[in-house]
């Protein structure tokens, strides 16, 4: 292997990284030591971006799959000219620092996406590709405006996770040509020899996928590694590229699994010396800077200001639309619709699919679709289907791959210029959820839409029948969860979602059955409240809570109160997240503590009682469905007005 012992403008990286991990005696420096030649030649030689213009929007991206090695992608940054200081690297690991264990893109500028959760890098950096070949569509009128690559660094295990795979083939079958996947191949996981765990050959699985291959067996040969990108960058098909390193390179474990996840300790003298570094800790001399500043900031500041010549070179209108998209700006008059609330009973998907269609036709910075579910979710994008030969199509087909399509949107988003959204059944909220997770954590603005919410589903039975979903996905941070009760409500669900929404991502839950059309006063200041009172009474004495379907629900079961003397209010409540929000006052206002206290929803009666308390009564299922028609399954779980008002009344005789 051809070491670069001297190249100081290289290893100035390694030592950097190590030291940075060293003091937090926390951190993985194997990926550090062995992938710095991958991640020099890249910024050095290969990316266009301008340091001291993070956000220029035709830079090259470059994500980090295999988040464990963020010291090596923190040395970087710092080298290259970000914002990100010596100081900051001491910080590594440590509380409040711009420098956390896995890199988070809210936390640190040159950071595109955040990651660590192995296999999701993959997925974003195909969303990043995605994004790019769709918007360069719509505005490469007469110029090359946009114009970039994607590459990502992705270590052994991002390979073995399934939702690399999914992306992988979604990335071939769209012949993704400006991502470059970069495999830093060394043979090493933490727990042992990759043989031992996997057998296949690689280069034929992504081959099969539709990707252009290549193998570097020398990743310390600097030169080979950039003219292999620059091979994979002239391919019309997304390009791997496996690069053979050695793990913890200079260290004494080199090249086993001791040296993955551990700091490197006194043993940092010898890689030191290894390296010909004799520099004191954290000192790094001002030719390697100077380096680094001409390849990474002079060389790019030239690039970018031809690049603002051809946005200045838009006509008017197209330079108007690009800048609503980079605004994520939505301009729809969303009270518009309320005309056209249907004078029947329709399910909230139906209901959802005929708003969103307008919306969607309107507004061309929203992408996305379905898992192979747009005939139920009744959710797809416009302007055709996103493919090989229409790229301005807005409908992504993303087969049935949830998981993947939750990660590519996260990756859409955070490329920037798109809104993009997802559907689904909501029972496989549960093949989403890291990347509704991540997408949280991003603060990305980005939506999911699920459907068939609940036992109501019937005959498709307990592994379609949402439980327990709800309350798992209300319960992420930074994340708003919608169930609307009828159209006006969904209505009013999405102007949220769209407009007072900037930094946190949504979930709309809806149903398959149909139901009425509730009377509303305000629906969209209703609705931006979390909850509200639908049915009102005076000095009432029973609160009934309930979200979607079973708003309509709770209503008849208090017209059969209200005939037994009992006043009784009810509470419409779409959004417990967003109630949770409002003031004490406005919550007292709508739950009054003073009253038996009920709630009505056909999932877990977890967290209920935060609501109702410790007297109050909960109405809702605690174990799985069952497969029948949908009123049957309705019956035996107890959800007919008749059997919950019984229930009802016998607890309350109980308690006098």
């Amino acid at each position: 292997m051809n070491i670069n012992k001297n190249n100081h403008n290289l290893n100035a990286l390694r030592i950097l990284g190590i030291e940075s991990i060293n003091k937090a005696n926390s951190g993985h420096p194997g990926i550090v030591l062995g992938a710095a030649p991958i991640v020099y030649t890249l910024f050095n030689k290969i990316m266009k971006h301008n340091p001291k213009n993070p956000n220029w929007f035709d830079r090259d991206r470059f994500i980090l799959s295999a988040g464990h090695g963020s010291g090596l992608l923190y040395s970087a940054l710092h080298l290259a000219g970000y914002d990100l200081s010596i100081d900051d690297l001491k910080q590594f690991r440590q509380l409040n620092s711009k420098t956390p264990g896995h890199p988070e893109s809210h936390l640190t500028q040159g950071v595109e996406v955040t990651t660590g959760p192995l296999g999701q890098g993959i997925a974003m950096g195909v969303g990043f590709a995605v994004a790019e070949a769709h918007l360069a569509s719509i505005f490469n009128k007469n110029t090359d405006l946009i114009n970039h690559n994607t590459f990502v660094l992705c270590g052994d295990g991002d390979l073995q996770e399934g939702v690399s795979y999914e992306s992988i083939s979604f990335a071939g079958r769209q012949k993704l040509s400006k991502l470059i996947l970069i495999h830093d191949s060394n043979d090493i996981q933490l727990d042992s020899e990759v043989k031992a765990v996997q057998s296949e050959d690689l280069h034929l699985r992504f081959k099969s996928c539709g990707w252009e291959t290549f193998k570097i067996e020398d990743g310390e040969d600097l030169q080979m590694i950039e003219s292999t990108i620059l091979k994979a960058q002239k391919s019309d098909k997304p390009s791997y590229i496996e690069v053979k390193t050695i793990i913890g390179i200079g260290a004494t474990n080199q090249g086993t699994t001791g040296v993955h996840g551990a700091p490197v300790g006194n043993d940092i003298l010898n890689v030191k010396s290894y390296f010909g570094w004799s520099e004191e800790e954290f000192i790094i001399p001002k030719d390697v800077y100077k380096h680094w500043e001409q390849n990474c900031i002079i060389k790019n500041e030239v690039i970018e200001k031809e690049w603002m010549k051809k946005l200045s070179s838009l006509d008017k209108e197209l330079l108007l639309k690009f800048n609503n998209h980079l605004n994520n700006e939505i301009n729809f008059d969303f009270k518009s619709l309320l005309n056209e609330i249907p004078l029947k009973n329709e399910a909230t998907r139906v209901s959802s699919g005929n708003i969103f269609d307008k919306i969607n036709n309107s507004q061309t910075n929203l992408i996305g679709g379905s898992a192979d579910l747009v005939g139920s979710t009744k959710i797809k994008g416009a302007d055709g289907i996103f493919d090989i030969n229409n790229r301005s199509g807005r409908n992504i087909l993303y087969g049935v791959r949830e998981f993947a399509m939750g990660a590519i949107n996260n990756g859409i988003y955070k490329h920037g210029g798109l809104i993009p959204f997802a559907s689904g059944f909501f029972v496989f909220a549960d093949y989403m959820k890291p990347a509704i997770r991540l997408a949280s954590i991003m603060e990305n603005k980005t939506l999911f839409i699920f459907t068939h919410d609940s036992i109501a589903v019937g005959e498709d039975g307990p592994t379609h029948q949402p439980i327990e979903q709800l309350a798992m996905i209300r319960s992420i941070p930074n994340h708003m969860l919608f169930r609307p009760c009828d159209y006006a409500e969904t209505l009013a669900s999405y102007e949220y979602m769209l407009n007072k929404l900037t930094k946190t991502p949504s979930s709309l839950i809806l149903t398959r059955q149909d139901l009425k059309q509730l009377p509303h006063n305000n629906v969209f200041e209703e609705v931006s409240k979390g909850a509200y009172i639908i049915k009102d009474a005076k000095d009432a004495q029973i609160t009934l809570i309930a979200t979607g379907s079973e708003v309509e629900l709770a209503i008849s079961v208090s017209e059969l109160l209200d005939d037994q003397n009992f006043k009784t209010k009810v509470v419409s409540m779409p959004s417990t997240n967003l109630f949770d929000q409002q003031s004490q006052t406005y919550k007292d206002s709508i739950i009054d503590k003073k009253t038996l206290r009920i709630s009505i929803e056909m999932g877990t009666t977890y967290g209920w009682d935060k609501y109702t308390g410790d007297n109050g009564l909960n109405f809702g299922i605690d174990k799985f469905g069952a497969s029948a028609p949908a009123i049957d399954v309705i019956k035996e779980y107890g959800f007919t007005k008749e059997q919950i008002f019984n229930t009802i009344i016998k607890a309350i005789r109980k308690e006098k």
